[in-house]
């Protein structure tokens, strides 16, 4: 009864407390469960958690696993290494008639490295709020070193297909329609910048996989100088221009000759005991191990070792990986979908559409199950590795896989290698040779295996479980070879290129003649080591002149390209509701795509 007592005076205190306030004060709306940029955050691991989340996204766009058109572009598709097969044919990116700044992909990737700017945004901002405590000092500089990595990153990106765009370095609570552009050396100034001050708060190497290095950093700055150097050139600036490109040498010097990362030389990792593998043949594309009639042998390389499972990550031995997104199958089964790489279906072959008569099936015979929502021109899956090039463990049949045996009992090649002459001209119809040819291609190690995971567990030959490369040491040796050719020093640019090719026992190696004033060389060089890893287009656009549009115009597999690419540019339009939506002020379009 007396602890009732106390409870009733205490509430009747209350309310003769509230009585006496103020109406207006009494009506106020104080909600403690409202989140807003200044309590949304008590707690260094929900910073942390923002932080992740950009994670997630960047490993989304790198890896596609819902299959969005634009991520397919963001990987190339459109470019001179890839296209779209005959069933996807009304989707092609290269039909200029129907590409202008209203089209819907520039704006989702525009969009995309807009979401996550403010998402860095964000995390910055909660990261020194006051009432978010940090274990150490450097917990919280590394938390902030990552953020303004990721802002700078996707500056660069910005840049390099959009050119100048608004820089963006605070949280917006209220609608602003604003915005004015920067110019495109603005956007990799301040993207260097960003990254300059990052640098001694990365860790050299980290514990787990796929967290932010320094190495990732110092990539990022030798690809911002040399963009940077392009566009002084461009703007006759040749002493300032030189200067980029140095420091892009000396940015890639830290990263290739620091000690920490190197080329794998030797077989390493998971399945290095592997010398051989067996890719069965199944009757009639039925799985099954009744149904193996044959199998196809490949002797296995150090290349093929680079897109095995668990071999991905630098804690793994794998001295050339700088930077990788994370997959996890068991993370895939219980909470995560997107833990996947769907290249098998993605970006597979579909023999069973393209020469029926002669391969069937969705098993390992014929890449997995295949779809192939883009597949690889004719430059990117021959001619590159044409001639002399041809002698490359890149284009070995473990890494590019050429042969294939004839699974369909009424073929005259059953269980033989079926040629590729048949493959592409099986018709006597000339157009639906040219469709079968979009569908039936070489397959790439990066995009399949011979042993697919889950399967036991209701898989499907889909997908593939392995983490993904973001930045490899050969792409940084290639972005230093390309800042010394551009300053004047072939032979160093060469010495760079041999280095992969030395990796690679290519039976040619470049000379100083061989390294070209239009960059046709670092381009092939960057498709043979790169093929479904580098961002195609931003290395197209940001070299200048009329690179980009010469290659698509040359290579595409249809000819939509050549009749409708009437124009040149080196810059992707700026979306149109981009401009439209920023109605306090003018961003004006690029030049080229005015009145498109």
């Amino acid at each position: 009864m007396k602890r009732f007592l106390h409870i009733l005076t205490g509430l009747l205190i209350c309310f003769l407390w509230q009585a006496c306030k103020s109406d207006k004060d009494f009506l106020r709306e104080q909600p403690e469960t409202f989140y807003t940029v200044d309590n949304a955050f008590s707690t260094s691991a929900q910073v942390d958690q923002v932080l992740i989340g950009i994670y997630s996204n960047i490993r989304e766009a790198w890896t596609n696993p819902n299959e969005q058109a634009w991520m397919f572009i963001f990987k190339g598709n459109g470019t001179d290494e890839f296209d779209v097969p005959s069933i996807r044919r009304g989707g092609t990116f290269n039909n200029y008639a129907n590409i202008n700044p209203d089209n819907a992909n520039f704006y989702n990737i525009y969009s995309f490295w807009y979401d996550l700017i403010s998402k860095a945004n964000l995390a910055i901002y909660g990261a020194n709020l006051p009432q978010v405590k940090w274990g150490t000092e450097d917990e919280k500089k590394y938390a902030l070193a990552q953020a303004r990595f990721f802002r700078a990153f996707a500056y660069r990106n910005l840049g390099e297909t959009f050119g100048g765009v608004p820089i963006v370095t605070e949280i917006s609570t209220i609608p602003k329609y604003d915005f004015t552009r920067s110019t495109r050396i603005e956007t990799y100034d301040f993207a260097i910048t960003e990254m300059e001050a990052v640098l001694n708060d990365l860790p050299a190497t980290t514990v787990a996989g796929g967290r932010l290095v320094k190495g990732a950093a110092q990539h990022n700055l030798c690809e911002l100088y040399l963009a940077k150097g392009i566009e002084l050139d461009a703007a006759s600036k040749t002493a300032e221009a030189k200067t980029a490109y140095d420091k892009s040498v000396q940015y890639g010097n830290d990263v290739i000759d620091g000690g920490l990362y190197t080329l794998m030389q030797s077989r390493f990792g998971k399945r290095a005991g592997e010398l051989t593998i067996s890719i069965p043949i199944y009757k009639g594309g039925v799985a099954g191990a009744a149904n193996i009639i044959d199998t196809i042998q490949q002797a296995t390389n150090v290349f093929w070792d680079l897109f095995q499972e668990g071999n991905v990550n630098y804690q793994d031995g794998n001295k050339e990986c700088i930077w990788a997104a994370q997959v996890d199958y068991a993370a895939y089964r219980t909470a995560d979908g997107e833990s996947k790489l769907p290249y098998s279906r993605t970006y597979g072959p579909v023999f069973r559409d393209g020469s029926s008569g002669n391969i069937t099936g969705t098993n390992e015979d014929v890449g997995g199950r295949g779809i192939s929502q883009m597949m690889p021109t004719f430059y990117t899956r021959e001619e590159i590795f044409s001639t002399k090039w041809s002698d490359d463990m890149r284009n070995s049949d473990a890494a590019f896989r050429r042969r294939f045996k004839s699974n369909v009992v009424a073929s005259s090649y059953y269980r033989k290698d079926v040629p590729w002459t048949v493959l592409y001209n099986g018709s006597a119809d000339n157009t639906t040779n040219i469709n079968n040819r979009s569908l039936c291609y070489p397959i790439s190690c990066k995009i399949a295996t011979d042993k697919y995971t889950g399967i036991a567990d209701g898989e499907n030959m889909s997908n593939l479980f392995r983490d993904e490369y973001i930045i490899r040491l050969p792409e940084t040796i290639l972005l230093r070879a390309e800042a010394k050719q551009r300053s004047g020093d072939k032979a160093g640019a060469a010495s760079d290129i041999n280095l992969l090719r030395n990796r690679a026992q290519c039976s040619y190696k470049v000379t100083a003649a061989d390294m070209d004033d239009q960059f046709n060389l670092i381009l092939d060089e960057r498709a043979r080591e790169l093929i479904y890893e580098e961002c195609r287009w931003n290395t197209l656009l940001r070299m200048g002149k009329t690179i980009a549009v010469d290659r698509i115009k040359k290579y595409a597999y249809w000819p939509e390209a050549q009749a409708t690419l009437t124009f040149n540019f080196n810059l992707w339009p700026i979306p149109q509701k981009v401009i439209e939506t920023n109605k306090d002020a003018v961003i004006a379009q690029n030049p080229d795509w005015m009145n498109k």
